[in-house]
């Protein structure tokens, strides 16, 4: 089962400084209907203006993956972490049991990200922070593991929770596959280019909620940037 969610039919909010597309009920965006995916709670995907972003605000209890697509974003946190993630590159936080933050864009231009929030195992525990370089080079078709919690991806920037965020890069015409497993919930969405998921076509930015599905057949339709989430 793929359930194609178009970008065009997401929810959203445009505050200026912001413009935020929601893939699940988020804010003043209520959809009773489509509160999660799994343990997936949140995939926004977000336009934050030069020399703006969130001021310090609180989390607790969640996985937090932000996934830059373009630009980059200055993190500082309450633990004293402070950090810059450009395009292509991840950061991940796990709130535990409580921390501020502020995420930034102090670019001279747009940037763009996808902020992935995922239910962890356990509430509690120690806040941590951290980011990594992935070059897309080493994405270059085929799937590399960007954050888990799954035992194995100990390459990947950790994250308290049964899942992992992939991601790839396909050359048009190019096909990548993953075993999801039939049980796992899957949510993938290219963040550039056309492709084809076991023969269902999403665009840019679309979602695609994956259930039922084994393996994963990916076909680019055009040079394609892609992230997915494999979660319990």
């Amino acid at each position: 089962m793929i359930e194609r969610r178009p970008f065009a039919g997401l929810g959203g909010a445009d505050h200026g400084w912001l413009k935020a597309k929601h893939h699940f009920s988020f804010a003043n965006y209520y959809d009773p209907q489509n509160m999660s995916w799994g343990s997936l709670r949140v995939w926004n995907d977000d336009e934050i203006a030069p020399q703006s972003g969130f001021p310090p605000h609180p989390h607790a209890n969640m996985e937090i993956i932000t996934y830059v697509r373009s630009g980059a974003i200055t993190h500082q946190d309450s633990l004293g972490n402070q950090g810059r993630t450009e395009a292509g590159d991840v950061q991940v936080m796990s709130a535990g049991s409580g921390i501020r933050h502020a995420e930034y864009n102090l670019e001279p231009e747009t940037t763009r990200i996808f902020q992935i929030w995922i239910e962890p195992n356990r509430t509690g525990g120690e806040p941590t922070w951290g980011a990594k370089p992935f070059p897309k080079s080493d994405r270059a078709g085929k799937f590399v593991t960007l954050a888990s919690g799954i035992p194995g991806d100990e390459d990947a920037l950790p994250i308290r929770t049964d899942a992992r965020v992939v991601g790839a890069t396909l050359k048009s015409g190019e096909t990548a596959e993953y075993a999801l497993g039939a049980s796992r919930h899957g949510y993938l969405v290219p963040a550039a280019g056309a492709v084809e998921v076991n023969g269902v076509r999403l665009d840019a930015r679309d979602g695609a909620a994956i259930k039922n599905e084994d393996v994963l057949r990916i076909t680019a339709l055009e040079d394609a940037e892609i992230v997915l989430v494999d979660a319990a």
